[in-house]
């Protein structure tokens, strides 16, 4: 394969101003998550240059000092002179903003660094970068301080005849004030996300920290699947019970737009999990790949179902939720020019493929469900049950809501609702217990925060049909409180009552088993409360110090031990442990975990949808010996003899 990829195909934009001022414009924050955000941008020219077909293996290494270093065997970033800044390829990619080969100019056909902002801003939030091309038998290295060059490209002669890059790179503190230290299994889910969306590409990750580790070699992980997202998805459906052993797979190509598709049913599973990705980007607010999908599925299954008699000519078409149901599913398009809505990219826009998909899809779902009668029609049976479990739900559901209305008031009765109707300033502390609710209640701002207490553990809907979720008492009130429509529906927003929606449950396993029922509530129905950053963990002490007239609370062991290693070794102190909410005065509750302007709370949000669906299957589904499994694996060092599960 000939290569023209030189200077001229770098084409400049816009100057790298500003990054450093406001970083969470480029990469959406100073924390954790912005700090990975750089190895993600590193990596992805790498993976363009994979798709272009240039590349076969990317290596990504931790350094004990929390530097990264990514390697290609790519083309190697061109360094000739660029003809509109006078400076080489290289130092216009690394410190230009907008500058790169993925605008035009025959570079690259697609790319998932699609706003070209990538290299460049990881320089400008670094510390320090180091890069080094090989290319046409000789190698260059250029060094970085805080996005300026300070030495020029030097230019080595070597003997190699191998191309690449490699960028190592340091986050930079000043930036990062939080810390500058990586997540191991946050890049590798990352990594191994890439390695299914590129068949054959190898990526291998190695963690040099040894002392963090603590161990006296590196870890190192190799990451390469040959079937690509086929793997992929029965990697989520490894602890499910499929439905039909063969993975359907669809791949084409039109208008220069590829489509990759791959499903699997499985017979353990009330809800659907379909991952979109465009030009290996993660499109979590979906978009028109997604929509051409689910499209094609609803009718097409619904063109089966009559034509094998599942559904008679007077019976209404199954509902595209019904179809879905059990449903695990990847789609994978690749778009020369894509339009995605919003800056983190997360919703492609492109019209075009929607219908590229439909058509796409349509034809080779067919042809398998014709050739595979036995597969369709175990399909259409679990798709029928869940419509007529969808019907059931709706009667029940309909039931509540008669039965509210007789009762004057649609809302729970034991909803302490707050003042404001205005939902952006209004949240709901869910509570466990009339306990908790009592001091919540009491200490509260009533204005503008709500208190919903439940009563014992809430329904585990993982292994519950629908029809029994609208029977259950404390779902009811959940549902009405804030407002939830059906499962299954086009999620309103524009009906949430409340903006905030946090769990606040007692710092004991109980209230850690509350807290994941609440969570498998809100993840398997109505994921986009999630998805949409609407649910929140509260943050209660753990501890209360007192030292005279002094008080302290104290929110994990380590802030304990911090405080007490502060006081004179001969101090007079006490320590509370609190074992429940309802244990707080109420202006201890306030103070500590509901004051707005004092209180720590967390953002639930799912930064790995294959993972989170795989925890939620094994902690919350039917099967116990994954689950056990899953509890010897993460508690080594525990003697664990007898699990009660």
């Amino acid at each position: 394969m000939t290569s023209t990829y030189s200077a001229d195909q770098i084409q400049v934009l816009e100057g790298l101003e500003a990054v450093r001022k406001r970083p969470g414009m480029y990469i959406g924050s100073t924390g954790p998550r912005g700090l990975h955000h750089l190895v993600y941008e590193v990596v992805d020219n790498s993976v363009d240059e994979a798709l272009a077909g240039y590349c076969t293996h990317i290596e990504v290494e931790i350094n004990p000092d929390n530097s990264v270093r990514v390697t290609d065997d790519g083309r190697g970033i061109p360094i000739d002179t660029h003809s509109k800044t006078g400076r080489s390829a290289l130092e216009t990619v690394m410190t230009v903003l907008h500058a790169g080969g993925k605008f035009g100019g025959g570079g690259y056909k697609v790319s998932g660094g699609l706003h070209g902002v990538g290299i460049s801003v990881v320089n400008a939030l670094s510390e320090w970068v180091e890069v080094t091309v090989l290319r046409d038998h000789k190698r260059y290295v250029q060094r970085y301080e805080r996005g300026v060059p300070v030495t020029e490209v030097k230019e080595h002669s070597s003997k190699e005849t191998q191309t690449g890059t490699s960028v190592c790179f340091k986050p930079d503190t000043k930036i990062f004030t939080t810390g500058i230290e990586f997540e191991y299994d946050t890049i590798a889910s990352r990594l191994r996300e890439l390695a299914y969306l590129n068949a054959g590409v190898r990526i291998t990750l190695t963690d040099n920290r040894l002392e963090l580790l603590k161990r006296e070699e590196a870890k190192v992980e190799s990451y390469c699947y040959e079937g690509g997202i086929k793997e992929y998805v029965t990697y989520m459906n490894r602890e499910k019970q499929a439905l039909h052993e063969d993975t359907i797979y669809v791949s084409g190509e039109r208008n220069n737009v590829q489509v990759e598709v791959a499903l699997q049913w499985c017979v353990d599973a009330y809800s659907d999990t379909i991952l979109g990705f465009a030009n290996n980007i993660r499109t979590v607010d979906g978009g028109t790949h997604l929509e051409g999908l689910k499209t094609v599925l609803t009718r097409t299954m619904n063109a089966i179902a009559r034509k094998r008699n599942k559904i008679k000519d007077n019976e209404p078409n199954l509902g595209g939720e019904n179809v879905r149901e059990g449903l695990t599913g990847v789609i994978s398009v690749k778009v020369p020019d894509p339009e995605f809505e919003g800056q983190t990219k997360t919703k492609l826009g492109n019209t075009e493929v929607r219908g590229i998909v439909d058509s796409l899809v349509g034809e080779v779902l067919t042809e398998f469900l014709d050739f595979n009668p036995n597969v369709a029609d175990a399909i259409l049976e679990k798709a029928i049950q869940a419509f007529k479990a969808a019907e059931a739900a709706r009667r029940a559901r309909d039931l509540v809501r008669r039965k509210s209305v007789l009762e004057s008031s649609p809302l729970p009765g034991k909803l302490a609702d707050c003042s404001s109707r205005d939902p952006e300033e209004s949240e709901i502390f869910l509570v466990e217990g009339d306990s908790a609710g009592g001091s919540a209640k009491q200490g509260r701002d009533r204005r503008t925060q709500a208190i919903l207490p439940l009563r014992g553990k809430i329904l585990n809907i993982e292994k519950t049909d629908d029809a029994k979720i609208y029977k259950n008492n404390e779902i009811q009130s959940l549902i009405t409180a804030l407002g939830l429509g059906i499962k299954g529906e086009e999620f309103d927003p524009s009906q949430l009552r409340y903006h905030k929606v946090i769990i606040m449950t007692d710092a004991d396993v109980d209230g850690a088993h509350i807290r994941t029922l609440l969570l498998t509530f809100f993840y398997r129905y109505q994921r986009e409360l999630v998805d949409q950053g609407f649910i929140y963990i509260a943050c209660p002490p753990l501890y209360k110090v007192e030292r005279g007239r002094n008080h302290y609370y104290c929110y994990n062991e380590q802030q304990l031990q911090q405080q007490l290693a502060e006081f004179p070794d001969n101090a007079n102190y006490t320590i509370q442990r609190f074992k429940g909410l309802g244990e707080m005065m109420p202006n201890q509750l306030w103070d500590t975990t509901m004051n707005p302007e004092t209180r720590s709370i967390k953002r639930v949000e799912i930064e790995d949808a294959a993972e989170a669906d795989h925890i939620f299957t094994v902690l919350m589904g039917d099967r116990v010996a994954p689950r056990r499994q899953f509890i010897e694996d993460h508690a080594p060092r525990l003697d664990i003899t007898d699990l009660d599960i």
